[in-house]
């Protein structure tokens, strides 16, 4: 990983500006924060009395209680497919 070209990319997430470095495609890091942007409103504006640390912390467990269901149904087809492999 060290030998990897790391790219900057300044990105706006629920009207707050941040810097995020990594070496992904400045596509992929743009995506990803539209997506939290998107969360975060969405969150928002079924709980306009929250605040913004509160709407972070929510998307943050919505997000994850997403990877984790994907993460189960992946888990349950690679089961099928090595039961169907033999």
């Amino acid at each position: 990983m060290a030998d990897e070209q790391k790219t900057r990319i300044t990105v706006d997430i629920y009207g707050q500006t941040y810097t995020i470095v990594g070496t992904e495609t400045s596509n992929h890091v743009r995506l990803v924060a539209s997506m939290v942007d998107d969360r975060m409103r969405e969150i928002s504006a079924r709980n306009p009395y929250l605040d913004s640390s509160k709407i972070a912390v929510l998307t943050a467990v919505n997000s994850v209680h997403d990877y984790l269901k994907l993460k189960e149904q992946v888990e349950q087809i690679e089961e099928e497919l090595n039961k169907l492999k033999g």
